[in-house]
């Protein structure tokens, strides 16, 4: 398995209204992809940081999702905002 853990984190208020609008259809897509186990993108007590986690069946899931998530409308409106992420082989 393949899992992702880390932060969204916006720098402006503006952004994190960006994050909001377009992280339903965002979840949504995600969880339809073939080897989804889980994605899960939460607000955390900063309102401007989103807490995210992501299991994938294996690299190739993973990466089929990251394919998809840079040509989406997600990457194009959130693609300024900073992501630090870990992924793990588990």
């Amino acid at each position: 398995m393949i899992r992702l853990t880390g932060q969204l984190i916006c720098q402006t208020m503006q952004q994190a209204e960006t994050v909001a609008q377009h992280l339903p259809d965002h979840i949504r897509l995600s969880r339809a992809e073939v080897g989804c186990i889980s994605f899960n993108v939460q607000p955390t007590d900063n309102p401007l940081v989103w807490q995210v986690d992501e299991t994938f069946t294996d690299q190739a899931a993973f990466d089929l999702h990251q394919q998809r998530t840079r040509a989406s409308a997600w990457w194009t409106a959130t693609a300024a905002i900073t992501r630090e992420f870990k992924v793990l082989d588990v």
